[in-house]
């Protein structure tokens, strides 16, 4: 069955770009909230032509566990975007999340094919063909490979070998795994509903796509994407993903502690946290203001608290994620020792006095992540995924010169527009 095989979900596009007047759409499919965005070539930039988003179904920590159901809203959510923009929706770049992400470091040795010792594209895609062969469970499958640095004889750091001469050569790289049922779910669920796959992207790095300049990438930098159930961390240095990871809590995890520690509801707790949360004190509202008593009375609730108790609940799961964050750096070397500092995305990065809080904290510069690239798009964190997902169908070479395409698939960009369009056939 080809739909098992990860390249044949990939359709490949125009390789002189996406001609004017085309669409191209994005679907983040998040634990609690499903969007999708079209956007409108028009000539001299993107412009978004709609956007929709809805309550997501089917997912457990960014997984999806049930394909059936999150079909039935991908379909519900398409129709709308349908009759929005009044276009056929065919294909959509869609991302990939959950704890189940992982990576694995490899290294692979080839020996230079050609007589003259000069380096080809075909010994590039051999010896990062060889970093895959490591030993992952046999329910895990290798989603992408991230070169980091090769090794031509004995000169290290070699970032492209293309052309450079040399009897051995050798890749480090980063190798991004994944559980093979929750990707089959995630694949067979937009196939469920009808639509072709164009990519698939992990979450992380769709947001980073649409948020993260060059310079920030190649200085160092950390985007933390704070979802629903899961934290994501993605480093980069140097122009290269150099670490990533992801963490079971979210957002959700702080309107619950708020449900419990003020013993209301989730949806009561969820409105409170957008409307009077913050992770700090504000300095103009301490003292005797931390303390006054703000009513919430319906025909159905009664909640009395203050400004001072809902921080108290929101700031230690705050840093508890946070901690995780800081250990995940010092575990790379990377513990406040990042000029870009760290980014936040993600519907949890709208808390007030959250950037505060990371600076703190973490001891580092810390922002917001708006998406660019989109003309009238809204300037919302959450919005870095579906924003990052559409710019994957952009022409990079002539209108995004930060591309991930570029900086991290660089040396395998030739063999995999090969195997998209060999595979294009197998697409449903």
């Amino acid at each position: 069955d080809f739909r098992r095989i990860k390249i044949n979900l990939i359709r490949q596009n125009s390789s002189t770009g996406v001609a004017k007047g085309q669409i191209v759409v994005g679907l983040d499919i998040g634990t609690n909230t499903m969007k999708a965005l079209v956007v409108l070539n028009k000539g001299k930039g993107w412009e978004v032509l709609c956007y929709q988003q809805m309550l997501s179904f089917g997912l457990r920590r960014g997984a999806v566990v049930n394909s059936e159901e999150t079909a039935k809203n991908i379909q519900l959510l398409m129709s709308g975007i349908e009759r929005d923009c009044g276009r056929k929706i065919k294909s959509v770049f869609v991302n990939i999340g959950g704890s189940h992400l992982h990576i694995a470091p490899s290294d692979g040795l080839i020996s230079v094919s050609r007589a003259d010792h000069i380096i080809s594209q075909e010994d590039i895609d051999r010896v990062l063909q060889a970093t895959r062969a490591i030993n992952i469970p046999s329910n895990e499958e290798i989603l992408e490979v991230f070169p980091r640095e090769f090794i031509v004889d004995d000169q290290k750091g070699i970032k492209q070998p293309l052309g450079l001469t040399g009897v051995r050569l050798e890749a480090k790289v980063i190798l991004l795994c994944y559980f093979q049922s929750y990707y089959t779910n995630l694949a067979q669920s937009v196939f469920n509903a009808k639509l072709q796959i164009d990519d698939i992207v992990p979450s992380p790095l769709a947001a980073a796509k649409s948020v993260l300049t060059r310079q920030q990438k190649e200085v160092g930098v950390a985007l933390i994407d704070i979802g629903a159930t899961t934290t994501s961390l993605a480093v980069f240095e140097e122009g290269e993903l150099i670490h990533f990871a992801v963490f079971p809590l979210g957002s959700a995890n702080i309107t619950n502690d708020i449900a419990i520690g003020l013993k209301t509801e989730v949806f009561i707790a969820e409105d409170i946290k957008k409307q009077y949360g913050s992770c700090m004190m504000p300095k103009n509202e301490k003292g005797s203001q931390s303390k006054k008593k703000i009513e919430i009375v319906d025909e159905a609730h009664s909640l009395s608290f203050t400004k001072k108790q809902l921080v108290n609940i929101i700031e230690p799961r705050v840093s508890e994620i946070l901690d995780l964050m800081q250990k995940e750096l010092k575990s790379i070397g990377r513990q406040e020792l990042l000029p870009g500092g760290i980014v936040l995305t993600g519907g949890g990065a709208k808390l007030p006095k959250i950037k505060e809080l990371v600076k703190e904290q973490l001891n580092l510069p810390c922002q917001i992540g708006i998406p660019k690239g989109i003309m009238g798009l809204e300037e919302d964190p959450a919005l870095a995924t579906v924003s990052g997902l559409v710019l994957e169908g952009v022409d990079f070479d002539a209108t995004d010169k930060d591309g991930l395409w570029d900086t991290i698939f660089g040396p395998i960009k030739e063999l995999l527009l090969k195997l998209k369009k060999m595979f294009k056939v197998f697409v449903p």
